[in-house]
């Protein structure tokens, strides 16, 4: 095995949104046929949970069985594997591994999913500011809305990719994205919403193939 570690940054302009994706890898990605990949979101904080729809759209992004990236949905997953991977008894670290696969019940079930990597992604999307006001009113001469508002939104998440059979942490990646909404407001309100979350998980997702597959990925 080899370590390497090196820091990838790309930057991609979404109206007002910027993401920029970190990378630390251990070893290359390598998937055979009839492996499968698992996008679980981590649940355990009291402060804050990933949300579920950035894992559905992570998994979405990155199934691709057309170049061997086949992804098992996180709901069908974490069914089929009750209880062992809800948040008070998922494994935290990889070395949890091994007392996992003493389960029978556990071993079989992965065995048949052909699971090779879990990846565990952890963050949120946050309102970080907010300013200005828009106020509407009705008249004789109808309806109307005047004024202008703004708000800011931030993506941080970190993806930790394991190799579920070799059982060692293969590396991580990090989505750390920022954004400007607007609302102008003259006579109707239009929105200009800035996408932060899903541009972090556009990002995240072509990022985790370019981990999985780096020699696709170079010739692309």
């Amino acid at each position: 095995m080899y370590k390497s570690f090196f820091a990838l940054s790309l930057i991609f302009l979404s109206g007002c949104t910027t993401v920029v994706i970190d990378e630390y890898r251990r070893s290359d990605g390598e998937l055979a046929e009839g492996d499968t990949v698992v996008i679980l979101g981590r649940r355990h904080s009291s402060d804050y949970e990933t949300e579920p729809d950035l894992i559905d759209c992570v998994g979405q992004q990155l199934h691709n069985p057309d170049r061997g990236v086949n992804v098992i949905p996180e709901k069908q997953f974490m069914d089929a594997m009750y209880p062992w991977f809800e948040p008070r008894t998922a494994p935290m670290h990889v070395r949890s591994l091994d007392r996992l696969m003493e389960i029978p019940n556990v071993r079989e079930r992965m065995e048949t999913y052909g699971v090779k990597y879990i990846v565990w992604i952890d963050g949120s999307t946050e309102t970080t500011a907010s300013a200005g006001s828009i106020g509407c009113s009705i008249g004789t001469g109808g309806a109307g809305c005047f004024g202008f508002g703004t708000w800011d939104k931030e993506s941080d998440y970190e993806a930790s990719v394991w190799d579920f059979r070799d059982q060692e942490l293969s590396g991580k990646l990090s989505a750390d994205a920022k954004g400007t909404s607007y609302m102008p407001a003259i006579v109707i309100p239009i929105p200009l919403i800035a996408r932060v979350q899903n541009n972090a998980c556009k990002g995240m997702a072509a990022q985790l193939q370019e981990f999985l597959l780096p020699a696709q990925g170079s010739k692309s």
